[in-house]
């Protein structure tokens, strides 16, 4: 994985070699978090490395079991294969001959845990490996202390060029955690990114509907102890809205990260509650109107981090003012 290529790459030898990623590669110049996507997608022509040809091709039933290798700090923050930056907190890998950007369902068949990732640069090409994945690939399939382990890998498809934030990398594990049939994982992916929502904040208060409604910030005063639940929306007669209480804030930044992590994909609530001790900011997905989509984003909360996000309904929060 960490050479720098350069030479013929086809079997008449008449072309360039596919580049890839390695301690040669540029390194992101900036100094935060490195962007998501910005690459190209890229299938490549014939290569050769250490004697090995390697012919780069649509596969859509690959499906390979072999060792797997990951790699983390020495290539962190330098550029892939297709042009994207690597991250080695991010569920990505290296394929040696998989369309870039794609996806692929790896499982560890040494415990039978499983994950999806972007495959979005070359390699590995040392003895028989099938993929390197990063090192927070190789964390969520428990192999991080050993190295190398077992695995089987099935292509899924292509993935898109630019995932805002990761999302539809995120909707894609969440499908897989939902037992989604690996033929059904992009499609469900879609359908679950699909639901978007407004990325601006209102200072305002709206009732609840069926779409997506724009995030809206409401200031009420309260004397602790005990904390209030901020008032809710009221519901239109005969509906029911649900609500993703994601958790409560001391911290302001903290709590608008959490709010523009779902901003775009549903309905958002950042609710700032005035008191004594000072400012509390409460965060919420909803109004949502269909119990199922409830469901679904309590499942993104939750696969998010979030993992005390908890679901309630108008009616128990206006219960809970009474």
């Amino acid at each position: 994985m960490g050479l720098a290529i350069a030479g013929c790459a086809s079997h008449k030898k008449t072309a360039k070699q596919d580049p890839f990623a390695g301690q040669g590669s540029p390194i992101y110049p900036g100094s935060g978090p490195v962007p998501w996507g910005g690459g190209r997608y890229h299938v490549g022509k014939p290569y050769q490395v250490a004697g090995v040809w390697f012919e780069p091709k649509e596969q859509p039933r690959y499906d390979k079991k072999g060792l797997a290798s990951w790699y983390g700090e020495d290539f962190n923050r330098r550029k892939t294969s297709n042009g994207e930056w690597f991250d080695m907190t991010r569920l990505t890998a290296a394929h040696a001959t998989l369309p870039l950007p794609s996806y692929a369902k790896v499982t560890n068949l040494e415990n039978g845990r499983e994950v999806v990732v972007r495959i979005n640069d070359r390699g590995p090409f040392v003895d028989t490996r099938v993929m390197d994945l990063s090192k927070a690939a190789a964390d969520e399939l428990g192999y991080l202390n050993q190295g190398t382990t077992k695995v089987r890998v099935q292509y899924l498809g292509p993935a898109p060029l630019n995932d805002n934030g990761g999302r539809h990398l995120i909707a894609m594990n969440t499908e897989l955690e939902r037992g989604t049939s690996t033929r059904n994982l992009i499609a469900a992916a879609d359908r679950r990114r699909g639901k978007q929502g407004s990325d601006n904040v209102q200072v305002a208060a709206v009732k609840p509907v069926k779409k997506a409604a724009p995030a809206i910030v409401e200031t009420v005063a309260y004397q602790p102890p005990p904390e209030p639940e901020a008032p809710a929306l009221a519901a239109p007669s005969g509906e029911v809205s649900y609500y993703v209480q994601l958790g409560s804030f001391g911290d302001g930044g903290n709590a608008a990260r959490a709010r523009d992590q779902f901003s775009s994909a549903w309905p958002v609530q950042f609710i700032e509650l005035s008191g004594a001790a000072g400012p509390v900011y409460r965060v919420r997905l909803g109004p949502i109107s269909d119990a199922d989509d409830a469901q679904t984003a309590l499942v993104d909360a939750q696969a998010a981090g979030f993992t005390d996000a908890r679901l309630i309904k108008t009616e128990d929060v206006q219960a809970a003012l009474q």
